[in-house]
């Protein structure tokens, strides 16, 4: 579990919806965080799936964590696995890869 930098991101992240499976389709969703990839972006509401990535927090002003996308695609190469043509596991769907190689 990813602790963010402060209680608004928090909230924001995770805004509670009743009418929208997906924060793409809320217009109260703001943040889009990636576990896998360390990455938080704003939403842009235009019906796609799109956010703009940030680096510092809007509310606390903090620097976010560095993002992991490419450590996250080096890291399927080096196991051979193409994430374009192959299944990728369950571990790299979120933070669980970034974990388990701490501990190696």
């Amino acid at each position: 579990m990813t602790n963010h930098c402060c209680e608004a991101m928090i909230r924001r992240v995770n805004v509670p919806c009743d009418q929208h499976n997906d924060p793409f389709a809320c217009p109260d969703a703001l943040i889009k965080f990636s576990a896998k990839f360390q990455e938080y972006g704003l939403i842009i509401h235009d019906g796609g799936t799109s956010s703009i990535t940030i680096d510092f927090c809007p509310w606390c002003g903090r620097r976010l964590p560095e993002s992991q996308r490419d450590r996250w695609f080096d890291e399927l190469e080096r196991r051979g696995i193409d994430p374009g043509e192959d299944e990728v596991p369950a571990e790299f769907q979120d933070d669980r890869w970034l974990a388990a190689l701490s501990r190696d």
